[in-house]
């Protein structure tokens, strides 16, 4: 790692990012709140440019690094939105950028990354193979290998979209965030801890995936088996940096069922207007998972991101589930 995190870290990416991202808006919906039993307000994280939060962190990365840095050429493994971050920040700064995604990854985002200019090299069945490659082929080229977690310039980026949400709402009760690295949950904690104090960080992965979630359970990084269907949770072990944040500030760690995010896609797309990838309606799942434990609470969920693939599109039309959509918890 390179240093210690802190706050001031997360102001400075909000100044290095200024004049590339605008905010990103917050929302409360009505029929959303009906059916949680909470005031849910929804960070769009979904309207950034690539469709995802972490493009925050790949462009304060980039801004940071001298001209010389960038002239190497970056290297990095993603299942998408972490590929798309980097492509998108490097064809800004005029860098060359490569990434290893596992053969699995979804066509929508292999093509979403070429178009940015970057090499996507499509390699092994897993988030493990495709890191073990893409560290080969850096010692090879001479590339900066980027950690998709364990990089604190993205994280002091994505840590920015908490800036946003405590600003506008100091109040809140909660913050649910998804987990993949967890880069998100981690800067939502620092954020959290000086702004609002009070605030809890919640995070959220799929139980298919669940090595974050085990690793913060257990105090120690761990590799779990990696069965999910949503691609911006699907990682197999915790990284070291996210964990020591989240260690220190998350106030809980759920664990929700591919279906269970399935269902709150739906409900996003039809209560909230709102395109969300399986990863940016996980937030929301676990809010409907426990309405009993929100009701009545100011909760803030992150949408970080609205890469559906055309399977979780076409899905969207499916049958709704009405337990979820006719009980509330505020009686």
């Amino acid at each position: 790692m390179e240093h210690e995190l802190t706050y001031a870290d997360v102001l400075a990416a909000r100044d290095l990012l200024t004049g590339h991202l605008p905010v990103t808006p917050m929302w409360s919906y009505p029929a959303l709140d009906a059916v949680t039993g909470a005031t849910v307000h929804v960070k769009h994280e979904n309207v950034q440019p690539v469709g995802a939060f972490k493009v925050r962190g790949g462009l304060t990365l980039l801004a940071a690094m001298a001209p010389a840095q960038r002239a190497r050429g970056l290297m990095t493994y993603s299942t998408g939105n972490h590929a798309l971050s980097l492509a998108y920040a490097c064809a800004v700064f005029g860098a060359p950028c490569s990434v290893v995604m596992p053969a699995t990854a979804s066509a929508e985002k292999v093509r979403a990354v070429r178009a940015l200019g970057a090499t996507a090299v499509l390699h092994g069945a897993d988030m493990a193979s495709a890191q073990e490659r893409a560290e080969q082929l850096a010692a090879e080229g001479g590339r900066h290998l980027v950690s998709p977690g364990d990089t604190p310039a993205l994280l002091a980026g994505v840590g920015t979209a908490y800036l946003e949400i405590l600003e506008a709402r100091p109040d809140l009760d909660a913050i649910v965030v998804p987990v993949g690295s967890g880069t998100g949950a981690a800067a939502a904690c620092l954020v959290a801890a000086q702004l609002a104090p009070a605030c809890r960080v919640v995070a959220v992965q799929s139980s298919a995936a669940p090595a974050a979630h085990d690793s913060w359970r257990g105090g120690a990084c761990v590799r779990r088996p990696n069965r999910t269907a949503v691609d911006g949770l699907a990682t197999g072990r915790g990284f070291a940096l996210p964990q020591q944040l989240m260690r220190a500030g998350l106030a809980d760690f759920r664990l929700v069922s591919d279906a269970e995010i399935s269902a709150a896609q739906r409900l996003l797309a039809s209560h909230a207007h709102t395109l969300a990838e399986g990863a940016g309606a996980a937030a929301l799942a676990a809010v409907l998972a426990d309405r009993d434990g929100f009701a009545g609470q100011r909760v803030a969920v992150v949408c970080t991101g609205g890469n559906a693939s055309a399977a979780e599109i076409a899905a969207l039309g499916g049958p709704a589930d009405r337990a979820l959509v006719t009980s509330s918890s505020c009686g």
